[in-house]
């Protein structure tokens, strides 16, 4: 349990810099990494995170940065890590997140130019379990068990900068997820779980502010979830129970603009509650309750003066799930669904040249309900 806040800082003031520029600034509350192989592994574990999580990163980069500009910046309230090697791994986890977890970055100034480009992420993340198993020859591998995730406070993640030139690919980023759940399995492997997932904080954000002088090849890219599983297997059954509920506001917004541009991409995702079941082999069962009573946002936009390309997204949802089995492997595909909207679901593009261009490219999509489930031919891919 931890009570008080959790502070990471970090600060970069440099001039004509002829190599590259990294810089790394992580917040966590709780964290735990572990592991087992060839031996059975029951882990059981409980974490509270009452205080804030805060990470910050702020880039002063004055003349000319001639290596690649590398930035992450990251707040956790909760984390838990395990991988389990030919042998079974029995997980309960509990995850509680009472403070709010902010994460932001920041490029000062108006004479930064980023001459190799660069990517710059910053992202905020309430509780997160992240598992794994593989297994070879006459081993195999099981990943069961319950998982138990609350948010309660904000989760926030802020990306802005203002680049005079940057005439190679350069990317920022923005990413707020208030729960998340990964697990994935290789050959000879197979997943029994149920995931409960509450998020009812004020907001959850994503924000990413780009104003470029001369960008080639400019990204801006914003992505927020209330809740999210992803469960991936290659070899045995996969059987998931998922409960997802989602009261928070999802905001995920990006504004891009350079005066002369290349290539320019804006894009924005929001969602209340999201799963997603895939199976490389024969047999999946899904049983899946959504409720998103949140409104959800997704906004991107883009204003150049004269240049090339632009192309600009944004996608809203309230609950989404996709499952899907491997038919060459005879694939069975059972599936419970569940899934009630209340809130608000906005998309929204905004889309405006000044001078001149060459293409431009926009849409938005927004979607109350979303159900996918399919028997693929490759294990997912098409």
């Amino acid at each position: 349990m931890q009570l008080g806040d959790v502070v990471a800082g970090q600060t970069l003031n440099v001039v004509d810099v002829s190599a590259q520029v990294t810089s790394s600034a992580a917040a966590n509350g709780n964290s735990l990494i572990g592991g087992t192989e060839g031996d059975a592994l029951r882990l059981r574990s409980s974490q509270t995170m009452q205080g804030d999580a805060a990470g910050s990163t702020t880039l002063t980069l004055g003349g000319d940065t001639r290596g690649r500009v590398t930035s992450v910046t990251q707040a956790r309230a909760n984390y838990l890590a395990s991988t389990a090697i030919n042998a079974p791994m029995a997980v309960e986890a509990e995850q509680t997140g009472d403070g709010d977890v902010t994460a932001s970055s920041r490029i000062t100034g108006v004479d930064a130019r980023l001459i190799s480009g660069g990517q710059i992420a910053s992202g905020a993340f309430g509780n997160t379990v992240a598992l794994a198993g593989a297994a070879s020859g006459s081993h195999r591998t099981a990943v069961t068990g319950n998982i138990d995730q609350t948010m309660k406070g904000d989760v926030r993640a802020t990306n802005t900068a203002s680049p005079r030139y940057a005439p190679a690919p350069t990317d920022f980023s923005s990413e707020a997820v208030a729960n998340a759940v990964q697990v994935s399995t290789g050959p000879s492997s197979n997943q029994e779980l149920t995931v409960r997932q509450r998020s009812s904080g004020a907001e959850v954000e994503a924000d990413t502010s780009v104003w470029a002088g001369n960008a080639w090849d400019l990204t801006g890219r914003a992505r927020a979830a209330g809740n999210q599983a992803a469960f991936y297997n290659q070899g045995g059954s996969l059987v998931t129970t998922t409960e997802q509920d989602n009261s928070a506001q999802i905001r995920g917004s990006v504004e891009l603009s350079s005066y002369d541009f290349g290539a320019a991409t804006a894009a924005a995702d929001a969602i209340g509650n999201n799963v997603v079941v895939g199976n490389n082999d024969i047999y999946v069962d899904i049983d899946n309750i959504q409720n998103n009573t949140g409104g959800v946002e997704a906004s991107a936009s883009f204003v150049g003066q004269k240049g090339y390309d632009a192309y600009v997204g944004a996608n809203a949802a309230g609950n989404s799930i996709t499952g899907y089995a491997c038919a060459q492997c005879g694939g069975d595909l059972n599936a419970n669904n569940v899934q009630t909207n209340a809130g608000n679901v906005r998309a929204m593009t905004n889309t405006t040249i000044n001078g001149q261009g060459r293409n431009v490219i926009a849409g938005s999509n927004a979607v109350g309900n979303a159900a996918t489930f399919y028997v693929t031919g490759n294990g997912g891919g098409g």
